[in-house]
């Protein structure tokens, strides 16, 4: 007890005290795998370069990198509209108002109540006088009551602590949803746009594959060329026909998806085609120890193993007493005209502790649970951070293999331009059959394809480096308050 003050003064300064206490673990952010610098990080222009302190392209809207409005417009379409995301945020405020419930526990709780009774009491009870005892009597009861076990141990602080860390997890998830539907939205978009590519080189492939099927077909009518000319004209010009209509499946399928990302349904969306080539934007690469603080899934990764450590906090606590306040106020008469006078005032105080002395083991199983639920965390926590790194090193070397390829490949376009003008200028001098003429068609078709369906990997490839990133998702901790 504290000298020279009141006993009330001093058993409130000895609870405040105590409940200062709480046992279990204090959490610390587990070490985890981080490389100086990626591997795949390396000089030269190939759609990545290193992040400065002043980079601020790649946070936010990280799409508008590319530069394309309509893209810009479908993905804003998704904060407002996709069923998913509407989801996961309102599992981020269930969890918010978890903590608002875990917070109550610091509190007493309070209620009023009241009653009416008739009584009859039996006339052979004793101390009971015929005559003179009321046995039957009204009874009028009004009374308040207020309890409070205090937080000796920290029990209500850790599930606070737990709750709160599950909330920061359900913020980083909610971004991470985010993050994965707006990287989802652009390669839909960008598969889309590579198959308009694809669609135009096709029909302009068909309009000149039309134009060789009438040359073979005047010339056979005038005796130069043979009926095999022909035929494999026609062949030629039915083939690249059904190849054009195979993307438009592919094609339909994209633009279904975008309007189901987007929230719209798919038989009520269209996007006109658009072939015109879409730059690789250059991304700021982060170094790895900031990777751990952009990507959501990590940070929810480490909010979960913080959690986990607080549910230790929480099991720990069962093995201590619990004390139990309570007190009630209230007035008791047997009539509304003297119900609230000092007389018919009752009054209550008390205290119960509690310790349970035996229950075969179950504290400490479920200690002991909560301690390997936290070294799973921890271990689910590094192996999130590995993976975060992977995705960072498979995309920085798929953009710069990419790269190299699509250089190599604009070379063989333009190798089979040539070789195409050669034997066409062949093939109307009489010099050779049409069959060189159909070969040379298929290869340069197939390189054209070859090297738009390359530009459309390192879009692709781009986006998911994003998403690897983290995107634009801000790293600071997730504010949890009750406000929406």
């Amino acid at each position: 007890m504290l000298r020279n003050s009141p006993p009330g003064l001093s058993i409130a300064a000895l609870l405040g005290l105590l409940a200062s206490c709480a046992v279990g673990p204090d959490y610390k952010r587990p070490d985890a795998p981080a490389p100086a610098a990626f591997k795949g990080q390396t000089s030269g222009d190939v759609g990545w370069k290193s992040a400065h302190p002043s980079d601020a392209e790649v946070r936010g809207n990280w799409w508008e990198l590319y530069g394309d409005p309509q893209l810009n417009a479908l993905e804003d379409k998704i904060a407002v509209s996709n069923q998913s995301l509407k989801a996961a945020t309102a599992q981020y405020f269930a969890a918010v108002d978890q903590v608002r419930v875990a917070r109550a526990g610091y509190f007493p709780t309070a209620g009023v109540a009241a009653s009416v009774n008739r009584i009859r009491i039996s006339q052979n009870q004793p101390n009971t006088v015929r005559g003179q005892t009321h046995f039957d009597y009204n009874l009028f009861i009004p009374q308040a009551t207020a309890q409070w076990e205090p937080d000796l141990w920290g029990q209500v602080r850790r599930t606070v602590e737990q709750a709160r860390a599950d909330a920061q997890a359900s913020a980083a998830d909610l971004a991470n949803v985010a993050l994965s539907l707006h990287a989802q939205l652009a390669a839909a978009y960008f598969t889309l746009r590579g198959l308009d590519t694809q669609d135009q080189l096709l029909e302009n492939t068909l309009a000149s594959d039309a134009d060789a099927l009438k040359l073979a077909q005047v010339r056979f009518a005038g005796g130069v060329a043979n009926a095999v000319d022909v035929a494999q004209a026609e062949t030629q010009y039915k083939q690249v026909k059904a190849q054009a209509i195979d993307t438009g499946v592919v094609r339909a399928q994209m633009e279904d998806a975008i309007a189901t990302l987007t929230g719209v349904p798919a038989s009520a969306f269209a996007l006109p085609p658009n072939p015109a080539p879409i730059p690789v934007p250059a991304i700021p690469v982060v170094v790895p120890s900031a990777l751990l603080e952009r990507r959501p899934d990590v940070a929810g990764a480490e909010r979960r193993t913080a959690a986990a450590n607080a549910q230790i906090g929480i099991a720990v606590a069962a093995y201590y007493p619990s004390l139990t306040l309570s007190a009630g106020i209230g007035f008791e008469s047997g009539g509304l005209g003297n119900l609230l006078q000092i007389p018919s005032l009752i009054w209550s105080l008390g205290a119960s502790a509690a310790e349970t002395i035996f229950e075969g083991g179950r504290r400490h199983a479920l200690t002991d649970q909560a301690r390997d639920l936290y070294e799973a965390q921890v271990a689910t926590y590094r192996e999130t951070v590995l993976q975060a790194f992977q995705d960072v090193e498979d995309n920085l070397s798929s953009l710069r293999i990419l790269a190299e390829e699509a250089e190599a490949q604009a070379a063989a376009v333009e190798a089979a331009r040539q070789s195409l003008s050669l034997s066409n200028k062949r093939y109307k001098g009489g010099v050779t059959t049409y069959l060189e003429v159909l070969t040379a068609q298929t290869i340069q078709l197939s390189n054209e394809r070859t090297q738009a369906d390359i530009a459309t990997r390192r879009l692709l490839a781009s986006v998911q480096l994003i998403k690897a990133l983290g995107g634009g998702w801000n790293p600071a901790a997730p504010a949890v308050s009750a406000a929406r």
